[in-house]
């Protein structure tokens, strides 16, 4: 069982993402800042792989998703990771395959809480959209702005978006692809708690944390997919908008979105 557990483990060590379990706590930490801690194949396939062993975990009774740096939770999905896929590859493997993690994320027994300092945007944004709490620092900015490159958010954002702060916010945010500012973001109830620093967030998740892990897991668990009953007919939304994502990424604008960012200019965009 110790070479089991030891391999488990071995297989799921990333330098791109740290994790630690204490007192029933499991910690899941973004450990690249350089790049904003912005999402590679890499994490993707680390994520998964640590959700798959935490659902199983009787001693984890609690997650917390944090990110190393002080600039960015998570700065999106690694452009140079899906911006030279076909239309047809980032359809069948980057989207779909992030809504595969996303949605394995979401689905663990335990409660979770995303903890955010500094931006969240767009896969980033999402990612942290997959917790059933968030909470950031006063600091913290929230936005989606895909469409500013030609592209949609891809890993789940519309449906979980709308399902914290109404579908007339949500269009207000993926529509503009302006940032919300933590205050904002809290009063439109996508946060559940804003915070003055990373350590007054940090005790406030410990708290939380300890009053979780006080109650029955059972109990804990079965509320939580109780809960998320209301949300099963999001697939079709999901299905929607994977392909929704394709489509963009076919069109000249889409090419052109990619082109600016790499070049650092504003786009050109034609409508084709």
């Amino acid at each position: 069982m110790a070479e089991k557990e030891a391999r488990a483990t071995e297989e799921t060590r990333s330098t791109k993402i740290a994790h630690e379990t204490r007192d029933g706590v499991t910690r899941i930490t973004l450990n690249r800042p350089e790049k904003l801690n912005a999402l590679d194949t890499e994490m993707l396939e680390t994520l998964e792989r640590l959700a798959a062993q935490i659902d199983l975990d009787r001693g984890c009774r609690a997650v917390l998703l944090d990110a190393a740096g002080d600039r960015a939770f998570c700065a999106g999905a690694d452009i140079k990771e899906w911006g030279g896929l076909a239309p047809l590859e980032m359809w069948r493997f980057w989207i779909r395959r992030g809504h595969d993690v996303f949605e394995r994320i979401e689905r663990l027994l335990q409660p979770t809480i995303a903890l955010i300092d500094g931006i969240a945007y767009g896969g980033g944004l999402e990612l942290a959209l997959t917790c059933d709490l968030l909470y950031a620092t006063e600091g913290s900015r929230f936005a989606f702005p895909e469409t500013g490159i030609a592209a949609v958010p891809g890993w789940g954002g519309t449906m979980r978006l709308a399902e914290r702060v109404g579908i007339a916010r949500a269009k207000q945010m993926v529509f503009t692809g302006e940032p919300l500012s933590a205050p904002v973001a809290a009063d439109w109830g996508l946060l559940n708690g804003v915070y003055p620093d990373r350590s007054a967030m940090n005790d406030a998740a410990s708290a939380v944390c300890a009053r979780i892990t006080a109650n029955a897991p059972v109990a804990v668990a079965a509320v939580k997919q109780a809960l998320r009953t209301h949300q099963q007919s999001r697939w079709t939304g999901g299905v929607l908008e994977s392909l929704a994502g394709g489509l963009s990424a076919l069109t000249a604008d889409g090419a052109e979105g990619i082109a600016s960012f790499r070049e650092k200019r504003p786009p050109n965009y034609r409508g084709t």
